[in-house]
């Protein structure tokens, strides 16, 4: 028994990973997703970092 729920999550699992053109959002909008995820987290994180160096030299 488990060996055979074992195998159907493997395959599953490989069915779901492969891309499919009409249902899948195309890897190269990831791609342009992941580049914007990136330059938000770089901003957010110079923005903390001139708060925090701003407060240290008026504090």
């Amino acid at each position: 028994m488990a060996e055979a729920q074992k195998r159907l999550s493997h395959t599953t699992l490989k069915r779901r990973q492969r891309f499919h053109p009409k249902r899948d959002v195309r890897p190269a909008v990831l791609a342009k997703a992941n580049r914007l995820v990136v330059r938000i987290a770089g901003f957010i994180g110079l923005a903390f970092l001139a708060i925090v160096t701003l407060q240290a030299v008026l504090g």
